[in-house]
């Protein structure tokens, strides 16, 4: 059967972990050519091994040269850039608004906000150059609605929100289609270190979600490759929710 991304070739940010990790491993089963990028090379190593075809580059995703490089690389190692699935992010611990530290705020918003907008920027320029493509940006629940325990976290994946939505509009005349995904809990690194500055964290997100657990890096994963599919042809300025049930 033909898969969801046959003959794609694809980046995947993020990718030496969690949603990232579970993402490159499937786009591969449903036909991608993935190539993967995060700052660690011993993770990248690993998981790109074990994914036919697959291939990595070290890049940081919180600096603007980094990501231009990144998406520079798969062109030239593949001849064009069909998809990107921007999920790299970075996480601190948990502060209200008035305890925020500002190196913890200008983190969060180098890499989760200028690193999306710069990625999205120079994936968008080598997809027009292909004559179309999709993109998915990862925002996330938190950006839905209020956050009071990671604001500058939430804050920045709202603006992912709005840069998702204004590439749609802007490139939709080049056939490049640009939508989020929006996350509710989901078990990964980023998720057990919340846990673990706040204990129980975790037990209480689940106790008002409808669906009664949180989600698997790899259903995340698997909203993203919809998303990025020729099946969702007709879909571009979307923020997707997948929380299980979770109100937004």
């Amino acid at each position: 059967m033909t898969g969801l991304l046959t003959d794609k070739i694809a980046l995947v940010t993020g990718a030496s972990r969690g949603i990232g990790a579970a993402a490159a491993r499937l786009f591969a089963r449903e036909g991608a050519t993935v190539v993967l990028a995060a700052r660690t090379e011993s993770a990248l190593k690993d998981i790109a091994s074990d994914i036919p075809g697959a291939s990595y580059v070290v890049s940081d995703l919180g600096d603007m040269g980094s990501i231009s490089r990144a998406v520079d690389t798969v062109v030239e190692r593949h001849g064009r850039l069909d998809i990107a699935f921007n999920n790299a992010a970075a996480g601190v611990p948990p502060h209200a608004v008035a305890d925020f530290p500002e190196n913890d705020f200008d983190l969060i918003m180098r890499v989760n906000l200028k690193g999306v907008f710069y990625a999205v920027s120079a994936e968008v320029k080598a997809m027009i150059a292909g004559g179309g493509g999709a993109i998915v940006n990862t925002s996330s629940v938190g950006s839905l609605r209020a956050n009071p325990a990671l604001p500058a976290y939430g804050a920045a994946k709202r603006a992912v929100n709005s840069i998702t939505e204004s590439a749609a509009v802007t490139y939709a005349a080049n056939g490049i289609r640009v939508n989020a995904i929006a996350p509710g809990l989901t078990i990964t690194e980023m998720v057990e270190d919340w846990n673990r500055h706040d204990p129980g964290v975790i037990d209480r997100i689940i106790a008002g979600t409808p669906l009664g657990r949180a989600a698997r890096p790899e259903e995340i994963a698997e909203s993203a490759a919809w998303l990025l599919s020729d099946r969702a042809s007709y879909v571009t300025g979307v923020v997707l929710p997948v929380t299980g049930g979770t109100a937004v």
